[in-house]
């Protein structure tokens, strides 16, 4: 039964240019279609993590798959938007830097207490659907949620910044306290 959630977040992967397209073009009748699409997509990324634990399948890989995708799909949107004029560039960008960073820390920083699970990180990686969600949704006529659109937008750019730095500190720190430490998961007197 792994390869169901495999399926799932497969499906959500072919879903991401399909999405990206709908989400750039001015046609009308893109909004319906981008709206079905997204509700499929974000239906995948709730199952696809319950179903691989049902069934004794998560994996490391299969986490990294998932993470990746969501990446893909939620910059691929973004740009989309950015395209159409919606959406700050900065935001797919920003999106990007934070994605490698958090992939490049859970690896190579492994063990060191506090670099695993950012909260903030974890609110920004479920904040990225909600402008591509947002912007679907005054295209299919809700027209008054354009400001809380473009709003959220900069307030995602500025917590993925706060985010990114986070990160860089905690870097910073688990640097300066050694090689074991990372590797054990203990800490040893700051080199000063």
């Amino acid at each position: 039964m792994a390869s169901l959630a495999y399926a799932l977040t497969a499906l959500r992967l072919l879903l991401a240019p399909l999405v990206g397209l709908l989400l750039a073009s001015n046609d009308p009748h893109a909004a319906p279609t981008a709206a079905i699409l997204i509700g499929a997509a974000i239906a995948t990324d709730l199952a696809d993590g319950p179903v691989a634990r049902r069934y004794d399948s998560a994996s490391a890989i299969g986490g990294i798959f998932d993470h990746t995708t969501d990446c893909v799909f939620v910059v691929t949107g973004l740009i989309g938007g950015v395209l159409r004029g919606v959406f700050p560039l900065i935001l797919p960008v920003l999106v990007v830097i934070a994605f490698a960073q958090y992939s490049i820390d859970s690896r190579w920083l492994h063990g060191h207490s506090g670099l695993r699970g950012s909260r903030l990180g974890r609110y920004n990686g479920i904040g990225y659907f909600f402008p591509i969600c947002g912007d679907t949704l005054v295209r299919l006529g809700l027209t008054f949620l354009a400001p809380a659109v473009s709003v959220t937008c900069w307030l995602l750019v500025m917590s993925t910044c706060v985010s990114i730095g986070e990160r860089l500190m905690l870097a910073r720190k688990a640097l300066r306290t050694g090689p074991a430490s990372r590797v054990s998961g203990t800490t040893s007197p700051s080199r000063r």
